[in-house]
């Protein structure tokens, strides 16, 4: 069974919920994690060696082996090294022993494929194979039932940091039909907001406030669209291949979530929904009036951030749909950097409330689901091992001090601290020239290791964003970012469940293809929205029908 369904997987692999947020609930999702039966007799068993077996004292957990995509921002160019010595002392006086961390991380485009080649190729114990490892929340559904990864259940339900959650439903939601819990989720998933450049509105005479409607929001588009300037780019037109689909176009797509997703207590197939059809139209009529960036097709996240805040406007575009909270301050940073509107200081960019359309239809801004964690079964039938990853790992991350500081911000006095100090950031530019200077005992950030011309955010937990907040009292007051996480949660609504379903596992891969060749042809004018879903019914009718059963009988 696993290396069956890691072979479909390696093909091309796929890559949270909040607890309140401010707007009304999307379509309810009820746990698309029961598992099938083949997986049922496989995580039962799993379930009851955890009763049975020995416990993780008995297991002496020398060397951790993980696997981590681009939200460890303390990568080996930027201060990894001081990381993982520090974490290594921290857990060491947590645990009673020395444990040597081992740190693989690929680059972030091509994470699936590489834990695919990982998963199917390697076994524990050959130096590669991780033994815990970072995954999205559709990637997690591909795996979860495929026998690879381990049943934490118990070892959440007993762990010391359940005193201090304040979030319990982000994993409590993630359990199977049995109570298995295969991953774990530190924080809740974040989501995207659309951003605006102040300068363009100012040029085109509009405020934020009088973008109230799609009309309303098309329009200024086309007014920042001339001389080579565009209105909108993206990371492409929809993420076919990765939850929640819609979020880098959000206005275009509005109602529409073109995946399988549960409405009114059933599973169905949003692509074939006529919101779909609708959704694609609006993105051709964009690409044919040249709102759209020519470049979106084709344009990685990186490529579009990049073009968005160039120090080349006169190429770029005025609108750009990105995660929420903590890139509000990055993005301003990125525009200060490239001395894009320096005039404008903290005030260069808006985040445009959501528009009508998907106030009526959503709620809200989407907001995903969470990015977990995974420990991956050895298979012997003796929890101990794995029991001693999850303590060294997991119980330390949540420890509300040292070791979760450590995740939050990064190493200390490398990327933060609390001694007096005083620096300055591009300090041969008059412009944007910025002192800042701390007294003993005041937390603060420091400057980037690889770039002394700005100030550290974080590290890969988001303080604001955690299911147990930190004890020690560190808290970075970063009123930008603040401000981008009050915007979110204030606007935002939970992004549907995503399936787990055997059947959808083999195909997932080709459906996303397939879909995203048929948008990308829609858009470009080669057929009609109508036309491409036939198509893709003709093509995938009987197989979505087979999944869909199989989904609504669980």
């Amino acid at each position: 069974m696993k290396k069956k369904v890691l072979s479909l997987i390696l093909s091309t692999a796929m890559v949270a919920s909040l607890a309140a947020c401010g707007s009304e609930s999307a379509p309810a999702a009820t746990d698309g994690g029961q598992s099938t039966d083949t997986a049922a007799q496989t995580t039962d068993a799993t379930a009851t060696e955890s009763a049975d077996t020995a416990e993780a004292g008995s297991y002496e957990l020398t060397d951790l082996y993980i696997t981590v995509d681009g939200t460890l921002t303390a990568n080996v160019d930027n201060g990894q090294d001081a990381f993982i010595e520090q974490w290594e002392a921290a857990v060491s006086e947590k645990i009673g022993h020395d444990i040597k961390l081992h740190i693989n991380q690929p680059e972030h485009s091509g994470y699936k494929d590489n834990v695919a080649q990982l998963l199917t190729t390697g076994q524990p114990g050959d130096g590669q194979y991780p033994d815990a490892l970072i995954m999205s929340a559709t990637m997690f559904k591909q795996y979860q039932n495929t026998g690879i990864l381990w049943n934490m259940a118990d070892a959440y339900a007993n762990a010391e940091f359940q005193s201090r959650i304040t979030l319990p439903s982000i994993n409590e939601n993630m359990k199977t039909a049995n109570g298995e819990l295969y991953a774990f989720a530190p924080t809740y998933g974040n989501g995207c907001v659309t951003y605006i450049k102040q300068s363009w509105l100012d040029a085109a005479g509009l405020k934020v406030d009088d973008i109230k409607t799609f009309d309303d929001y098309y329009n200024m588009l086309k007014a920042f669209t001339k001389d080579g300037q565009t209105g909108v780019i993206a990371a492409g037109f929809g993420k076919l291949d990765e939850a929640p689909y819609i979020n880098y176009m959000p206005e275009f797509w509005q109602g529409a979530y073109p995946a399988i997703y549960q409405k009114d207590g059933q599973w169905v197939d949003g692509f074939q929904e006529q919101a779909t059809i609708d959704a694609l139209t609006r993105l051709a009529q964009g690409y044919a009036d040249g709102v759209i960036d020519k470049d979106t097709e084709e344009a990685s996240t990186k490529t579009a951030r990049e073009k968005w805040f160039s120090n080349d406007q006169t190429t770029s575009e005025g609108v750009f749909t990105y995660w929420a909270g903590t890139w509000l301050r990055t993005l301003t940073d990125n525009l200060d950097k490239n001395d894009v509107d320096a005039d404008l200081g903290d005030d260069r960019l808006v985040q445009l409330p959501p528009i009508k359309e998907i106030t009526d239809t959503w709620g809200g801004y989407i907001n995903r689901e969470a990015p977990v964690w995974v420990i991956t079964d050895d298979g012997d039938g003796d929890n101990s091992r794995e029991q001693a990853i999850f303590d060294a790992l997991i119980e330390t991350m949540l420890d509300g001090d040292k070791v979760q500081t450590l995740w939050t911000y990064g190493a200390e006095d490398v990327h933060w601290s609390t001694h007096a100090e005083s620096f300055t950031t591009n300090p041969d530019d008059p412009d944007k020239k910025k002192d800042y200077e701390y007294a003993e005992g005041e937390f603060h950030l420091k400057q980037s290791p690889n770039d002394p011309n700005s100030v550290w955010k974080k590290n890969h937990l988001d303080p604001v964003l955690v299911i147990a907040p930190l004890t020690n009292g560190f808290v970075d007051n970063d009123e930008l970012v603040q401000a981008g996480n009050k915007f979110f949660t204030e606007n935002c609504v939970d992004a549907p469940q995503s399936p787990s379903s055997e059947i959808l596992t083999e195909v997932e891969a080709d459906l996303a293809t397939d879909k995203t060749t048929l948008m990308n042809e829609v858009v470009a004018g080669k057929k009609s929205a109508e036309d491409a879903i036939a198509e893709y019914q003709a093509k995938w009718g009987d197989t979505i029908t087979e999944i869909l059963d199989e989904l609504n009988a669980q």
